[in-house]
């Protein structure tokens, strides 16, 4: 299958699953966004998330599922190298990066923009 109709496609499914959620539940978008980290997560430390990202690339390593997969996975590597402490360090060292960028440009347009009332 080719590799950009595969992202399309299973980048699509991860948002037809999101606004359906959003549609007939009563959950939240935070609760949604939570869901998608913790069920990515879930799909890392078994081992199917990275077959997913072989297979649809930027489709799966794209959406918030994979940072639940890369917390997994950060924290598996490390466990495996330094033992039960590494579970806490490894998932926080492999995205400190993001969490740090995050962190930096939330700061900076607090500042530029006000929030609404």
């Amino acid at each position: 299958m080719n590799i950009y109709l595969a992202a399309f496609l299973v980048g699509g499914l991860f948002c037809v699953i999101g606004q359906l959620l959003l549609d007939l539940t009563t959950l939240t978008p935070a609760h949604i966004l939570s869901g998608f980290v913790v069920v990515g997560g879930i799909l890392g430390g078994l081992g199917l998330y990275p077959k997913l990202i072989e297979f649809a690339g930027a489709g799966a390593s794209l959406p918030i599922s994979s940072f639940g997969n890369a917390l997994a996975q950060g924290a598996m590597a490390e466990a495996k190298r330094t033992g039960v402490i590494g579970v806490l360090t490894g998932m926080f060292e492999l995205t400190s990066t993001g969490i740090t960028a995050a962190i930096v440009f939330a700061f900076f347009f607090a500042l530029i923009f006000n929030p609404k009332g």
